[in-house]
């Protein structure tokens, strides 16, 4: 091989690994909405690697359910159909699983004597492959032809044997080579609806359907995704063809993890016998939990039909086939009886269990990246796919990629730690995590990282934060002796906003101003420990932003408030010298002297808010400029300010921070939901170093005296190290607008403006990730406790929307890494149903 030549290999060889690893990282979604029947059972017949028999299993498989008496199988097992799907297929058509397949129960049909119709048919080829077999037909523009060339053996009564190759290629290589040798490429999606139109088998019952993938669990698909990723939408059960030779072993394990952890079910492994008792160490290793069957030796002889073999496996494939129908029977009967037992043992939060029929329980199945799969036992049984549109309360942010990469984070490091304890310790994942938050989230701000569990917990710890360091800072007023008499008159209070939320702890409660949530019913100690203002919103009505002040404001303030042409009119930092912002300036001081002269014994002793948006409050978009002078009135006053960016942080709002947003720094601030992607709970309360240094001394009295038995527990922190970087790297998110360090616009602006003039909607705020609507309702029926949007919500789930409105407010969330196309189907979706809403 010359030199020139060697270098253009290496380049191209560097060409499709950089490939391979942008498509392992932005697997196309899959169809919206689909639905997987569970009326019969269906399995992915996996292998540990390429040649080890996969074919042969299905093979064995068919004739084990199709070549039988019906006398001699309870009806259960009993089975008229059997559909076997070969998705991609590369070497055709001198390679062809599903004519061999055809072939075999051909045969074995007549060596039984027991009549079988069969067919066999290819759906979809490369160009080379239509000319291979003569066929002229008119290519796509992906490049793939319908090829539909089909042959079938018809037996009138007979059990029937349906064999489907969908997509082949003639190159005998990897699907992903052949794909762009052949100029024949075909998306993830597309693939995966072809699949699933093909598994619906018309509704039939008594259907075994077999789906065999191509290579190894882990070879790429024809757009270069691993085959584990590319059918996880599906979540099928599966059946994985093991190693029996040597170093089988090791491949077969191999192969089993990477599918659990992606989250599949395995039947069973099975594998041929080579004579090394491969099935011991594995039954060892599975822990006799998934069943190990062991095939007889296969023959080499080119020559030899396989015939005997099969007959001589018939023991074996027997054994799998009730192993298969067995696992599958015990699946929908726990699907079945989920929704009853909840409702028997559950007491799920905020709920009022008296609204919760059985029937609206939702059965969640599994979850691929921004999908839940959701089980519906209506009609024909299926798994259906129900976007997560309230991103499972605010928590959720990957994709179907970066689902997987932090399963493997949290794999690998709960393999690795374990959990170790934090104090006066270090390791790798909180050191690095927080780093990457004091270079992120903090940066120009924050030195310290406080860790803990959950938002509240990080609320209650600011909170401690705020009020020593406001104690340090006017200690002339207020003594920190040990003195229990000299301190018991002294009351530190909050400066916060009605309509804020900023947890449920008793500490947390206390800094929020009365709300269904604090009521006697729900909280008889609360008192609301704080100076609570009536904030300033803005919104979207009738196509044009708008500014609503409160009544509380004085009356030259109203002669202020108008429309916006533009969202960023709103965050323009000019208006930090309007003559709105005086009159904000004005009222705040006003508020703070009369609540100093009211009280003597009283002190604001920190400012919380959330920045922006008001989340559990009802999605009420704050006007920024009231809360930066909010920031500037309590930083004279040397009043700490917290911000509360347990909702509004990493990226929720189109930005890693809302303090970017605001234009203004805290001194504290609180994380958690996005920072670990929603995968696992953590909690970060940042600070600055004045803040730190308030409980520097000399006794440990004067330390934070708050922590967990999981403070900083390693697999969080390596999990949200994971998401943050994730999150911003344009390579991974191809959201980031990487010129101006947010997020693209991900909701339709044309769309959005309809809805907002829509005569069954009050107002909509959309930023980031966040699209919120408040319906039209009269006063008494609105508020949290309003039941006004239950029949859109029962719409909106039909179509494949899971949402949960806060009363008459609905709200769709996406992720970070949702595609604009993804969410412009959801507005479309939405702004038909409320046309349907209004109406009835």
């Amino acid at each position: 091989m010359s030199p020139v030549t060697a270098t253009l290999l290496r380049h191209r060889l560097r060409h499709l690994r950089h490939q391979i690893r942008l498509n392992s990282t932005s697997v196309s979604p899959p169809p919206p909405h689909f639905n997987l029947p569970l009326n019969h059972p269906t399995y992915l017949i996996w292998s540990a690697n390429t040649s080890l028999g996969k074919t042969l299993v299905s093979t064995g498989i068919a004739a084990s359910f199709l070549l039988q008496q019906p006398s001699s199988s309870p009806p259960a097992a009993y089975f008229t159909k059997l559909l076997y799907l070969k998705p991609i297929q590369t070497g055709f058509p001198t390679d062809s699983d599903s004519r061999f397949v055809f072939s075999k129960l051909d045969s074995l049909s007549l060596r039984r004597r027991i009549p079988l119709s069969i067919s066999n048919s290819v759906l979809r080829s490369s160009l080379p492959v239509a000319e291979s077999m003569r066929r002229s037909l008119k290519v796509s523009e992906s490049g793939m032809c319908d090829l539909n060339f089909s042959e079938e053996k018809t037996v009138t009564g007979a059990p029937e044997l349906l064999c489907k190759t969908l997509y082949a290629w003639e190159a005998a290589i990897s699907p992903h080579l052949a794909a762009e040798r052949e100029h024949a490429t075909v998306e993830d999606s597309v693939v995966l609806k072809m699949v699933e139109q093909e598994m619906e088998c018309g509704g039939q019952t008594n259907v075994l359907c077999l789906v065999e993938t191509a290579g190894g669990v882990a070879s790429p698909g024809p757009s270069g995704t691993l085959q584990c990723d590319l059918y996880r939408p599906f979540r099928l059960p599966g059946i994985l063809v093991g190693d029996g030779r040597l170093g089988g072993i090791s491949g077969t394990i191999a192969a089993y993890e990477s599918l659990k952890l992606r989250g599949y079910d395995v039947a069973a492994v099975v594998f041929e016998d080579h004579g090394l008792v491969n099935e011991v160490p594995l039954n060892s290793y599975l822990r006799n939990k998934v069943p190990v069957l062991v095939l007889p030796p296969v023959p080499k002889d080119p020559s030899d039909d396989l015939i005997e073999w099969f007959v001589e496996s018939d023991g074996v494939f027997k054994a799998l086939k009730e192993v298969m129908v067995s696992v599958y029977l015990e699946r929908v009967e726990r699907l079945n009886g989920m929704a009853k037992q909840a409702g028997e043992v559950f007491w799920w939060p905020f709920t009022q269990h008296k609204l919760v029929p059985e029937d609206n329980v939702t059965v969640i199945d599994s979850r691929c990246g921004e999908n839940f799969s959701i089980y519906k036992a209506s009609g024909d049984t299926s798994i259906t796919q129900q976007f997560d549109a309230c991103a499972s309360w605010w928590t959720q942010g990957p994709d179907p990629a970066l689902q997987a990469e932090l399963a493997r984070e949290m794999g690998y490091t709960a393999a690795r730690f374990g959990h170790v304890m934090f104090p006066e310790n270090v390791y790798e994942p909180a050191l690095k995590c927080a780093e990457l938050l004091l270079d992120g989230v903090g940066k120009g701000w924050a030195s310290r990282v406080y860790f803990s569990d959950n938002g509240s917990t990080a609320i209650e710890i600011a909170l401690k934060m705020a009020f020593r360091k406001f104690c340090v800072d006017h200690e002339t007023l207020l003594s920190l002796s040990e003195d229990a008499e000299e301190k018991k008159h002294v009351d530190v209070k909050v400066l916060a906003l009605r309509g804020s939320y900023h947890g449920d702890t008793l500490g947390a409660m206390e800094a929020q101003a009365p709300s269904p949530y604090t009521g006697f019913l729900q909280q008889p100690w609360y008192t609301g420990r704080g100076l609570f203002l009536d904030p300033p919103t803005v919104f979207i009505s009738n196509g044009a932003w708008n500014l609503s002040l409160p009544e509380s404001f004085p009356q030259t303030a109203s002669e202020e408030s108008g429309t916006f042409t533009t969202r960023d009119e709103i965050f323009d930092k000019s208006r930090d010298t309007s003559a709105l912002a005086t009159i904000y300036s004005a009222y705040v001081s006003e508020q703070l002297q009369e609540y100093s002269e009211s009280s003597q014994s009283a002190h604001v002793g920190a400012l919380i808010i959330e920045p922006v948006i008001h989340g559990a409050g009802g999605m009420h978009m704050v006007d920024p400029l009231f809360q930066r002078v909010l920031v500037h009135e309590c930083r004279n006053r040397k009043i700490p300010v917290i911000f509360d960016e347990v909702f509004t942080g990493f990226w929720r709002l189109g930005v890693e921070t809302t303090a970017d947003l605001l234009g203004c720094k805290p001194d504290i601030a609180c994380f958690a939901k996005l920072l670990t992607g929603g995968m696992i709970p953590l909690a970060v309360t940042l600070a600055t170093d004045a803040v730190f240094d308030s409980f520097s001394g000399d006794s440990k009295l004067k330390a934070l005296l708050h922590g967990h038995s999981y403070s900083a527990h390693a697999m969080g922190c390596a999990t949200a190290a994971k998401a943050i970087e994730w999150f911003k790297d344009p390579e991974t998110n191809h959201n980031i607008d990487s010129q101006r360090g947010t997020l693209r616009e991900l909701w339709d602006e044309e769309v959005v403006l309809q809805i907002s003039s829509h005569c069954a909607v009050e107002r909509v705020v959309v930023l980031g990730t966040l699209f919120a609507l408040e319906l039209k309702v009269d006063a008494s029926n609105s508020g949290y406790a309003s039941l006004y949007a239950k029949s859109l919500l029962e719409m909106l789930r039909e179509d494949g929307i899971f949402t949960r409105p806060l009363g008459n407010v609905v709200y769709l969330m996406c992720g970070p890494c949702t595609s604009p196309e993804i969410c412009h189907r959801l507005l479309a979706k939405l702004l038909k149903r409320l046309g349907e809403f209004n109406r009835a």
